[in-house]
């Protein structure tokens, strides 16, 4: 089985080579791989002892220890994690408990919100005896876990990732080039809720290196910017939202013990990467693009510091995809477009998931089967906007909701960010459509930073756009909030609309 070969295999081998180096560093402490097979152990042997429970388990995502050793000690066993944030409101867990038909939960906080489920306490569990051994029948079609993402009808919708799904990114992520090994200190700054956390502690788990997290209830971007300085971290994945918020500390910050920085979750501006390449000296940078219903990344593009890289309205190329993916672009009919058209970007290959929990009407709307070369592939429609240029690198122009039509023409969003970022001297900017009280489109356009007379910046995008792409509001923020993921959320901007 691919899973137990990719994944559990090399982490057991880690605890058992490495078992006095550390394994993660959280909330200011050092654990060891020896502490964290033991933990995994301790909770295993209580999964064990269960019967006849759903296979897909309830995990409260503390940030400790035995958060993630039950992960794996769920792996293990069979079964599937499915997040439950000690943030969220209880009605949106209890929801996602009863939709799945979780029956036992595992939680390591003091005090549990849910009793009035089966909970198992993971910081009470002891069991004297290495419990690690691999299960050779485990199948990799049954699911490793099941995040819930916000959904459209304000509902949260359930994507399902197989242990197949898991090991074949990681067998992709390999071939990138990017190297780990047990000498390395990794950043995990993503929540266990949200895709990018499972690259975040897989890659230094099954190379046997150090897993650095962040504390719930801490700054992210200055807490993870002290442990890249106080610790000299070698490897980690972030946001550009955070560096965004790091950037008026770039010239306090030496991150050159980076050797290798992935960027992601979000659209790119290349202005940013060629700052950070003068705070991360000695880093390879890499853009790392990807849907959650496609196992994490699909696609990357390795950023080079001697010439200009590939940017369309200055939101850096998504590249090429990874190993095992294939891309096509296709216009409204489903049609592939030729090279330099646009057109939504759709993925196929191993890393695509079996879909939505329960939820077939969504699973038909968002994916398709298509014939290439008389081979069958199964697509996911991203809903991102794009196109291939001559060389095969994919350029990413925004999502296909925030286009919109104004008088009848097309708009995209990004054209007007890239030239307000460039009239602002790279300020934050976010645009979003609207309806007006005549029920007519209109374009909100936000801006992370203090109040200032807008004249001339409306003169200079009139002198570069035509005048229905001139947004009609113009919003000033402080600060953009940033949701769980690390994104903007524009959620909260929608909400800053007045009509």
């Amino acid at each position: 089985m691919i899973f137990n070969s990719e994944i559990l295999k090399p982490v057991i081998s880690s605890i058992e080579r490495y078992g006095e180096r550390y394994a993660f560093f959280i909330n200011e402490k050092y654990y060891t791989y020896k502490e964290f097979g033991d933990s995994i152990s301790n909770v295993r042997m209580a999964l064990s002892l269960q019967t006849n429970h759903n296979k897909n388990v309830g995990l409260v995502i503390n940030d400790d220890l035995e958060t993630y050793a039950s992960i794996f000690a769920l792996w293990l066993e069979g079964n599937s994690y499915v997040p439950l944030h000690p943030s969220w409101p209880i009605e949106r867990c209890v929801e996602i408990i009863n939709e799945v038909g979780m029956d036992v939960i595992l939680d390591s906080s003091n005090q549990t919100r849910y009793s009035s489920f089966h909970v198992i306490n993971t910081k009470l569990l002891k069991h004297e005896q290495p419990f690690l051994t691999l299960d050779s029948s485990l199948d990799d079609e049954s699911l490793a876990y099941i995040l819930f993402t916000s959904g459209s009808t304000g509902k949260p919708k359930g994507v399902q990732i197989t242990r197949g799904n898991v090991a074949s990114f990681m067998n992709s992520f390999w071939k990138t080039g990017i190297i780990i090994d047990e000498s390395d200190r990794c950043l995990q700054c993503f929540d266990l809720s949200f895709d990018v956390s499972v690259q975040s502690y897989l890659v230094p788990l099954v190379k046997g290196a150090c897993c650095f997290t962040i504390p719930m209830g801490q700054i992210k971007y200055i807490y993870a910017s002290s442990l890249i300085e106080d610790h000299k971290l070698t490897f980690g994945a972030i946001a550009p939202s955070m560096l965004r918020y790091l950037k008026p500390y770039f010239n306090e910050l030496d991150a050159s013990s980076l050797k290798t920085c992935i960027l992601t979750a979000e659209a790119c501006p290349v202005d940013l990467i060629e700052e950070w390449f003068n705070v991360a000296s000695n880093t390879e940078i890499y853009d790392f693009y990807g849907p959650t219903e496609c196992t994490i990344y699909c696609t990357y593009y390795k950023l080079n510091r001697s010439v200009a890289n590939k940017s369309l309205n200055g939101i850096t190329s998504i590249g090429r995809p990874m190993e095992g993916v294939n891309t096509i672009i296709v216009d409204e009919n489903g049609n592939e477009v030729p090279v330099g058209i646009k057109g939504e970007l759709c993925i196929a290959g191993n890393q695509v998931t079996k879909g939505y929990f329960n939820n077939e009407e969504k699973n038909h709307l968002s994916f398709f089967i298509k014939q290439i070369d008389g081979v069958l592939y199964r697509f996911y429609h991203t809903g991102d906007l794009c196109f291939k240029d001559s060389d095969g690198d994919i350029m990413y122009s925004g999502r296909l909701d925030h286009q919109t039509k104004i008088q009848g023409f097309r708009v995209e969003m990004g054209e007007i960010e890239y030239h307000a970022r460039e009239f602002l001297k790279g300020a934050n900017v976010v645009c979003l459509p609207y309806s007006n009280k005549q029920g007519l489109s209109e374009i909100a356009m936000f801006i992370e930073n203090e109040q200032m007379n807008t004249d001339g910046l409306v003169n200079y995008l009139k002198n570069k756009m035509p005048s229905y792409m001139i947004p009609s509001k113009i919003i000033f923020q402080a600060a953009f909030e940033l949701n769980n993921n690390g994104k903007i959320d524009k959620n909260r901007l929608k909400k800053l609309i007045t009509i």
